[in-house]
């Protein structure tokens, strides 16, 4: 119910299973954002990027649930936005995708259907019984799979000023 929540709740953790999962995640995900983001204050926008994507996953599940007292706690919305961002780099040889390439369509459906699957079902290790914000995942998706466009091209190696041709 609190502004601060937007911030804090990725600071906070469901278990050392939550805190595995968002790391590995982040490390895996983040790494081709990171290599992308490098030029100038590329460092500091990918750190941007990964709390904007938290402030906008803690936001959609707000919307999704209004006067709901259930807790969000977890980095993984923000982890989702690396994801979204990453899912436009892969197979475009470090280079920003189209957002409409067949490509990104496929990888982003697939996302969403195991975020669905994994937060309809309950079937993520670790939750020990905790409801799945999924919405949130799908929320930090998406605002990294948008953002990851511009960002790129404002702070992306000056080779990648072009889009990619796949």
């Amino acid at each position: 119910g609190q502004w601060s929540g937007m911030f804090t709740s990725m600071m906070l953790q469901g278990g050392w299973a939550d805190v595995a999962m968002n790391a590995v995640g982040a490390l895996a995900f983040g790494a081709p954002v990171a290599r992308l983001l490098s030029r100038g204050f590329g460092p500091l926008i990918f750190v941007a990027l990964y709390i904007f994507s938290g402030v906008v996953a803690a936001l959609g599940f707000g919307l999704c649930h209004p006067g709901s007292d259930s807790n969000l706690v977890g980095a993984s919305g923000a982890v989702f936005g690396l994801i979204g961002a990453a899912t436009r780099l892969m197979g475009g040889h470090d280079r920003v995708m189209p957002l409409f390439h067949p490509a990104v369509l496929k990888q982003a459906a697939a996302w969403m259907g195991v975020n669905l699957l994994v937060g309809l079902v309950g079937l993520a290790p670790g939750a020990g019984g905790a409801a799945i914000a999924w919405e949130a995942h799908a929320f930090g998706f998406l605002a990294g799979i948008l953002l990851i466009g511009p960002l790129g091209r404002w702070f992306g190696p000056r080779s990648d000023l072009r889009p990619a041709r796949v």
